[in-house]
């Protein structure tokens, strides 16, 4: 008697049904940069020198104090679930944050706890949208918001713009894109690929169209805090209603310890409360207690001073690039990215960054990453290293392309 199990006897059919993928999971777009990432990490290994400029990740360790309080937490045996919507002191803390940075009084019950921003996206998206329906999005702008609205089965409309808008959507862009399957826009600033604000005039104008089209506005602020040569804000001055998510990777730079926020109209917050009961049961429990740590004034002057090691940075890479011929339309007003054209070189920027990463060990993140629009003229430089190894790789991109 053939003893073996029964998965020995599938017969090809059986095993080709076995295999099969959703369309979901088939159509997802795969993003590029990982697999920059992980090919530099391999040249790496082989002893070649490699310089970083592509994922978005600030190079400074989690703050001291920081990683001291989540150990203190472990200690004390903080390690339990918390509610679904996050420690009541922690949306406490985050509501004292916006009070003492931005003069806002916001009720802790409208803020939500996630497992990083990526998680926030998803619950937010998840109460808003039915399949079929659609959500507004730029192009360029962050694959991740329309790859998580394509998992859910709704569909994203993305909209072209430029260095005449700062990368950004408008009011009568989105006047002009709404449909009757539209259900909500949606907004970085600063933004990724690009660095750009949204100015205050602008956003108010947006949230009052989203609002009379009977849709939402997301805002993805997820690098506040990392802003330039302006005043810093929120979209909570200006609205109510629409839905704001933050980081605490970025400007706190806790990138690994995958915690995030969202302020959301108070008609939401129990319904995303079940979502996130069934998602996610809770954010991480360690870095909440951390996160405590990292919203004190005293945690933020340390962060302060890494924000203008940030500009100082992009102002030394800005015009290096310029000299080298990369035409930059806006000057970033935020975040740690520089969305460069580099049509005088190439008219593949995909093939391009594999053969600069090849043959002089710079890693660079293509405009494919981020769009259709225009993406094969177009890289995106992260500011995430020092001076001098910004000054080391942009010596290696002169030698490429000359």
């Amino acid at each position: 008697m053939d003893q073996r199990p029964l998965s020995y006897k599938m017969n090809d059919s059986s095993t080709a049904k076995q295999k099969r993928l959703s369309k979901r999971a088939e159509q997802l777009s795969p993003f590029h940069v990982m697999d920059i990432l992980a090919r530099a990490k391999t040249l790496s290994q082989q002893g070649r020198v490699i310089h970083h400029l592509e994922v978005g990740e600030p190079d400074f360790p989690t703050a001291q104090c920081i990683i001291d309080a989540g150990i203190d937490a472990l200690k004390q045996g903080k390690t339990h679930y918390t509610p679904a919507l996050g420690l009541p002191e922690l949306r406490q803390s985050i509501a004292d944050y916006y009070l003492r940075k931005f003069s806002l009084t916001i009720d802790p019950q409208r803020i939500i706890i996630t497992p990083g921003a990526s998680g926030a996206l998803q619950l937010a998206l998840s109460c808003l949208l039915d399949v079929g329906d659609n959500v507004l999005l730029t192009d360029p702008g962050y694959p991740c918001n329309r790859n998580i609205a394509q998992v859910l089965g709704a569909e994203t409309l993305s909209i072209p713009v430029g260095a005449q808008t700062q990368y950004q959507l408008t009011a009568d862009l989105v006047r002009e894109h709404w449909n009757e399957r539209t259900r909500a826009a949606m907004v970085a600033s600063p933004s990724n690929p690009t660095g750009t604000l949204l100015s205050q005039p602008s956003l108010i104008e947006l949230c009052q169209q989203v609002t009379q089209q009977g849709g939402r506005l997301i805002v993805d602020e997820i690098y506040q805090g990392l802003v330039y040569d302006v005043e810093d804000y929120t979209a909570l001055k200006y609205s109510d209603e629409c839905f704001v998510i933050n980081s605490f990777s970025k400007y706190f730079g806790m990138t690994g310890w995958r915690l995030g926020w969202m302020v959301v109209p108070e008609f939401y917050v129990d319904a995303i409360d079940r979502i996130a009961q069934n998602i996610f049961l809770a954010p991480p429990t360690m870095s909440q207690y951390a996160a405590l740590t990292a919203l004190t004034a005293e945690t933020q002057i340390e962060l302060d001073q890494r924000r203008d090691e940030f500009k100082t940075r992009r102002d030394f890479l800005l015009p290096a690039l310029q000299q080298l011929g990369f035409k930059i339309e806006v000057k970033p007003q935020g975040a740690f990215y520089i969305y460069a054209n580099c049509e005088a070189f190439t008219d593949n920027s995909f093939d391009w960054v594999n053969r600069l990463l090849e043959e002089q060990g710079v890693a660079l993140t293509p405009g494919i990453d981020f769009g259709d629009y225009r993406a094969d003229k177009y890289c995106r430089f992260a500011y995430t290293q020092s001076v001098e190894q910004l000054a080391l790789a942009v010596d290696k991109i002169a030698a490429f392309i000359r």
